[in-house]
C-alpha cells in the first residue's frame, strides 16, 4: 500500500482529501502544520507528499526546500490557494513535481497523485542470486560469502541489504528505500544501525576500510555499491 503524507491546515479539506485517498487504497498520514513533517519522513516510509503552502507555523516552500535536501526521491504535489504564475513557478523551481491550485476537483487530484507515484517508482532492478567482485564472492541463496579474510556466513538482514545495493549497483539507494525493502514499513532502525551494516560490509569486503572502493556513503542521501564488474 502506498503511503501519502498530507500537510493541510484546513480541517474540511484535509478530511475530504484523506477520506477519498483512503477510498482509492492509499494510506494517509495527515498533519495540519509543518512542525512534524521532517520527523515523519525520518520515521515513516512516504511515497508522496501533498503540501499546502499557507501553513500556520511555516511557509510550505521552506518545508519543500528542506525535503528536497534530504529526500529527493519522494514526489511532492503542492495544493495551494496561491494561484499566481509566480507562485507556481516558485513551487516548481523549489522542487515540487506538480502544482494544483485551490479550489480543485477531487478526481483531478487523485489522478495527479496516481501519475506522480507511478512516475517516481524506481525501475525494476536486475535480480542476482550470486555476485563476485574482486576477490569477494556472495551466494544469496545460501548466505555464504568470501571476503578479505576468508569464508563466512551473512545474516539475513546483511544478505537483504547487500542484495539490494548490488542489484542497484552504481545507483544511490536512499535510506527510505533501504528501510522499506529491508526492514519493512513498521519496524525502523536508527540511521546509525544502517551505518553499522555499511561498516561491516567494508570490513568484510574492502581492502582499505578507510578508503572504500565498493561501499560508498552519499552524505544526507544514502549509500551506493560501486562496481564495473558483471558479477
Amino acid at each position: 500500500m502506498k503511503r501519502i503524507l498530507l500537510v493541510e491546515d484546513e480541517a474540511q479539506i484535509q478530511k475530504l482529501v484523506k477520506m477519498n485517498l483512503e477510498i482509492e487504497g492509499y494510506e494517509v498520514i495527515a498533519h495540519d502544520d509543518g512542525h512534524n513533517v521532517l520527523h515523519t519522513l525520518e520515521s515513516e516510509h512516504i511515497d508522496l507528499i501533498i503540501l499546502d503552502l499557507m501553513l500556520p507555523d511555516i511557509d510550505g516552500i521552506q518545508i519543500l526546500e528542506q525535503v528536497r535536501l534530504r529526500y529527493s526521491e519522494i514526489a511532492v504535489l503542492i495544493v495551494s490557494a496561491r494561484d499566481a504564475s509566480a507562485d507556481r513557478i516558485l513551487g516548481l523551481k523549489s522542487g515540487a513535481d506538480d502544482y494544483l491550485t485551490k479550489p480543485f476537483n477531487l478526481e483531478e487530484l487523485i489522478l495527479r497523485v496516481e501519475r506522480l507515484i507511478q512516475r517516481t517508482q524506481p525501475s525494476d532492478p536486475i535480480q542476482v542470486d550470486s555476485y563476485n567482485f574482486g576477490v569477494n564472492k556472495i551466494n544469496f541463496s545460501t548466505y555464504e560469502a568470501t571476503g578479505q579474510n576468508g569464508n563466512f556466513t551473512l545474516t539475513h538482514k546483511e544478505a537483504l541489504l547487500l542484495k539490494m545495493l548490488i542489484e542497484r549497483k552504481n545507483e544511490v539507494v536512499s535510506r527510505q528505500q533501504i528501510l522499506q525493502n529491508v526492514w519493512g514499513y513498521d519496524v525502523y532502525p536508527s540511521t546509525r544501525t544502517i551505518d553499522n551494516f555499511i561498516l561491516s560490509f567494508r570490513k568484510y569486503f574492502e581492502e582499505d576500510q578507510k578508503h572504500p572502493k565498493y561501499f560508498i556513503s552519499v552524505r544526507g542521501v544514502g549509500y551506493k555499491f560501486v562496481s564495473q564488474e558483471n558479477g
